[in-house]
């Protein structure tokens, strides 16, 4: 994988101009990660931003009209990238079983870095999934975002791998449901395992929660 070039491609309704266009845009992007990890989304601005690539805040806003936007366009990103790995690792694979038990590993399992991206640090930028993203579609604004399609893709992520699912079991009642709830779910454990350890049964060293998810869906699809 690590030698694959691979191009994510991002909505334009989602950048005034692509980010990828230039180096401007991809050091806007890279650190905008890292400093909304630091800071938090809340305490996070685009002034703050600017100071620390040495850039105007008006070049910020040249990319991305506001930070809001900027925070669904790491989403996208991420989710893009998760689909990518569905995609990739699932190709070849025969057994619904089988398929359905990968896809399940990608989606609870921790992040590692793919160097195809050489921007973008995967590890941070699930940590702001992991504690940033509800603040993207827990607004006002949610319906008109998503006629726009802004969360597209990860519903297209969910619809995957419910399909999956179905394979599985072409009965089952409820696979957007399962599947969107073992993606939240298994970011909600991660979040308690490294804040709130007492509400999770997180193992150090082992993988606790993709464990917990594959048996969970198995069971529950059965």
């Amino acid at each position: 994988m690590e030698n694959l070039q691979i191009h994510i491609v991002i909505s334009d309704e989602l950048y005034t101009k692509n980010p990828e266009s230039s180096a401007l845009g991809k050091k806007i992007v890279s650190r905008s990660i890292e400093m909304i990890d630091e800071l938090g989304f809340e305490a996070f601005t685009f002034k703050k931003l600017g100071k620390s690539i040495g850039s105007n805040e008006s070049s910020i806003y040249r990319y991305f009209e506001s930070k809001h936007i900027l925070l669904v366009y790491l989403i996208c990103w991420y989710w893009s990238w998760v689909e990518y790995k569905l995609v990739f690792a699932t190709a070849n694979i025969q057994s619904n079983e089988e398929k359905l038990a990968t896809a399940i590993d990608i989606l609870t399992r921790k992040v590692d870095v793919d160097n195809s991206f050489s921007y973008i640090n995967e590890v941070i930028l699930n940590r702001i999934i992991i504690s940033e993203s509800s603040k993207a579609y827990h607004t006002k604004d949610i319906d008109s975002e998503n006629e726009k399609g802004y969360y597209k893709v990860y519903k297209r992520v969910v619809q995957r791998v419910s399909n999956m699912v179905i394979d599985m079991n072409p009965t089952f009642e409820f696979p957007h449901m399962l599947v969107s709830t073992v993606i939240e779910g298994a970011h909600q454990q991660r979040y308690f395992s490294k804040h709130l350890p007492s509400l999770t049964d997180v193992k150090e060293g082992k993988d606790t929660i993709v464990k917990f998810y594959t048996d969970l869906v198995f069971k529950v699809i059965q």
